[in-house]
């Protein structure tokens, strides 16, 4: 299903390395150790017409074939769950125990997903009569190939196995995914478990398949056989995407995150000192690269909310960023930051200025955390302040207006998510900052932090454009499925003419909506 891409060893600072690879480089030293080639155009094409071939058969199996598909790779990824975090390990830098946290939670999300699909409910399937002998029926149909771009901050959540791919085949699409140039050999490891489970679950050929390389990527892009595009990252890596696959009307479900806020009410600012350690334990928890990283705190003036988050900063450890490349963006964006700070005549810099080594150091691609007081004044449309710094970093501001402090959140870009710490269900103020958060994010919540989403039929992981690409989509959660179907309709139709699931007898057991009322299969 996806040929074994061999490893090659190559030294670091070789001259002569292959550019025609991706060097694999162990964040917390800098150290190159080996790298991963490219994915040749022949082969990219190669793997396009099998997923094309596959895809036919993989949206007429039954969704509970599928979940037995899903099941199998999770429970691959189990069994080899020490080798995966030791690979990871030394290409990320994120620690042993969150990256066991995160491999248990992609397995378990991969279960989930099979089970969504099984219940079935995302087919939308229904039939009625329309007058007379006439009957319509509708249901949602696979898209076809999906193409899936991985993360760099999240290698098992939102890599080459995670939401995005999981909900994919869960669909009944057959995927393609790039591997992210942070991760390679783990990219190739995983696809090849990946690959491995499936063929022993009896998935067809093409069904899933990885290729390396940024040009590889773009011929995804470009591939007629493509039919829809998730990536998760940066803005501009999104935005790059969306305008592409514009050209050929394919759609993309990127997730880009922006500055996530948080409000705190004047009745919830009594316990300062707790939400001091929150908001520092959230921003620079995996090194502050969580696209749901709280980056804005609103606090009451004189609540010493600010003092409380320098005090804890100072005990808050320095931690290696993802890739040189992520190290030098954060360092320069500090410097953004404090000249912005500045200007407005904030000197609000918890420690010492942004180092200024380069990220190949010997300390890796390691960074200090850092934290800057602004005014409401000073959260313009424009300002580099608004501006997201991925990293541990995040902006404190002190109002002595909660009506006024509302008003500038409106000034914000949208995100994914925001949380609001109220004083309890008397709050008076936490129904109106709730009420004007929904309107700016995709997800609001109440006395928690943002960071971290749940694998769950509730989740909305997803906001408004310029935090994502389609504010109707999430990308984590049962909806996750319905990025990969459209709706179709048959009118006068014998049993025959439909799918397994709209037959009378049900074989698919799924809910379904006869002549509008909802039936459920029987038990």
């Amino acid at each position: 299903m996806s040929e074994t891409l061999a490893t090659t060893v190559t030294p670091a600072g070789d001259p002569a390395a292959d550019p025609a690879a991706d060097p694999s480089y162990d964040p917390r030293t800098g150290a190159q150790h080996g790298s991963v080639p490219h994915t040749t155009p022949e082969h990219v094409a190669a793997i396009l017409r099998r997923a094309q071939s596959a895809a036919s058969v993989i949206a007429g199996t039954s969704p509970a074939t599928r979940q037995g598909w899903l099941t199998a790779i999770a429970d691959s990824l189990r069994t080899h769950e020490d080798e995966l975090v030791r690979l990871a390990g030394e290409e990320t830098g994120l620690g042993a125990d969150r990256l066991h946290g995160e491999l248990a939670k992609c397995a378990t999300s991969t279960v989930f997903y099979g089970a969504v699909a099984a219940e079935g409910s995302y087919l939308g399937a229904g039939t009625e009569g329309i007058g007379g002998d006439s009957t319509l029926s509708r249901w949602n149909i696979p898209l076809g190939p999906v193409a899936v771009f991985g993360a760099s901050n999240f290698p098992f959540g939102f890599g080459v196995i995670g939401h995005d791919v999981a909900s994919a085949l869960g669909a009944g699409c057959p995927v393609i995914v790039k591997a992210h140039p942070a991760h390679p050999r783990l990219s190739v490891r995983l696809a090849e478990l990946v690959s491995d489970a499936l063929e022993r679950a009896g998935a067809p050929v093409g069904s899933y398949a990885l290729v390396v390389g940024f040009d590889a990527g773009l011929q995804l892009v470009d591939a007629a056989e493509i039919t829809a595009i998730a990536f998760t990252g940066s803005q501009g890596g999104g935005m790059a995407l969306v305008q592409r696959a514009a050209a050929r009307g394919v759609p993309v479900f990127a997730e880009m995150g922006t500055v996530n806020p948080v409000f705190v009410t004047t009745d919830a600012a009594a316990d300062s000192a707790q939400i001091a350690a929150g908001f520092v334990g959230s921003f620079t928890l995996g090194a502050g690269q969580f696209c749901t990283k709280p980056g804005l705190l609103f606090a009451p003036a004189g609540a010493g909310i600010f003092d409380a988050v320098r005090a804890e900063l100072r005990q808050a450890p320095s931690a290696p960023l993802l890739t040189a490349g992520i190290a030098r963006g954060y360092r320069a964006g500090l410097t953004g930051l404090a000249e912005a700070a500045a200007a407005a005549g904030n000197a609000g810099a918890d420690s010492a200025e942004a180092d200024s080594a380069e990220a190949d150091s010997a300390d890796g691609y390691a960074v200090d955390p850092q934290a800057f007081l602004v005014r409401l004044e000073d959260l313009h449309p424009g300002s580099r302040l608004l501006e997201e710094c991925f990293g541990p970093v995040a902006l404190v501001c002190e109002y002595e207006d909660a009506a006024a402090a509302l008003d500038a959140l409106t000034r914000l870009q949208p995100s994914l998510v925001a949380s609001v710490f109220t004083g309890g269900p008397d709050d008076p103020e936490s129904a109106g900052v709730v009420g004007r958060l929904l309107g700016q994010v995709g997800r609001v919540a109440l006395n928690a932090w943002p960071t971290g989403v749940a694998t769950s039929w509730s989740m909305q992981h997803g906001g408004p454009w310029p935090a994502t690409s389609r504010s109707e989509a999430t990308s984590v959660g049962a909806g996750a499925l319905d990025r990969f179907v459209r709706p179709v309709a048959v009118q006068n139709a014998d049993p025959a003419h439909l799918p397994a699931g709209l037959h009378p007898d049900n074989p698919w057991r799924i809910p379904r909506r006869i002549d509008g009322k909802l039936t459920l299969p029987a038990s």
